[in-house]
C-alpha cells in the first residue's frame, strides 16, 4: 500500500533535458506576463549535470532526495536535503548539480531579468556552449506538448 502523503514522482510527465544528460523536466507553467518558468527538475543519483551558471533569478524548493551543488573543480560545495528552500539570483560562479545517493527533485521558479536569459552551459574550457532563455522553454513546452 503506497503512503497517500509521500510525493509520487510517477504522476509527473517527464522529458529528457535537452543538452543535459543525468536530467529530466516537466514544465509546469510559464506566465508571459510575469516573465516566471516554473519546473520540476530530477537530476540522477551520484551524478553531476553540465557546467553552468545561472543568469536570472531563482526559487528552488527540494521536494525529495539531496540537492547536491559542485564547484568548478567538481568537489562537493553544498548539500541541500529534501525540504531546502532557497532563493538565487544570478551567479558569477559556474557549477555542476546533482543528486545524492537517491536521484533528487527540485521545484525551480525561473525569474529572468531583461535579457531573458536564464542558464548557460559552458563548456571545458567556461566558455559559453549554449545559453538558454526563455523563449526556449516556451518552444521545449510546445515541443514537449506536441509529442506528448
Amino acid at each position: 500500500m503506497s503512503n497517500l502523503y509521500s510525493f509520487d514522482e510517477s504522476k509527473i510527465n517527464w522529458n529528457p533535458m535537452p543538452n543535459v544528460e543525468h536530467a529530466w523536466i516537466s514544465i509546469l507553467d510559464i506566465d508571459d506576463t510575469a516573465k516566471i518558468v516554473d519546473i520540476i527538475l530530477k537530476f540522477s543519483a551520484n551524478e553531476k549535470i553540465v557546467l553552468h551558471k545561472h543568469r536570472s533569478a531563482f526559487n528552488t524548493f527540494v521536494v525529495k532526495g539531496e540537492h547536491r551543488l559542485y564547484g568548478i573543480d567538481g568537489e562537493l560545495a553544498e548539500i541541500r536535503p529534501a525540504g531546502t528552500y532557497t532563493v538565487g539570483s544570478a551567479d558569477a560562479d559556474p557549477h555542476q548539480e546533482g543528486g545524492g545517493d537517491e536521484d533528487v527533485i527540485i521545484l525551480f521558479s525561473l525569474r529572468p531579468y531583461d535579457d531573458g536569459l536564464i542558464y548557460e552551459i559552458l563548456d571545458k574550457n567556461q566558455e559559453v556552449e549554449l545559453a538558454v532563455g526563455f523563449n526556449d522553454f516556451k518552444e521545449m513546452k510546445e515541443l514537449f506538448e506536441s509529442t506528448g
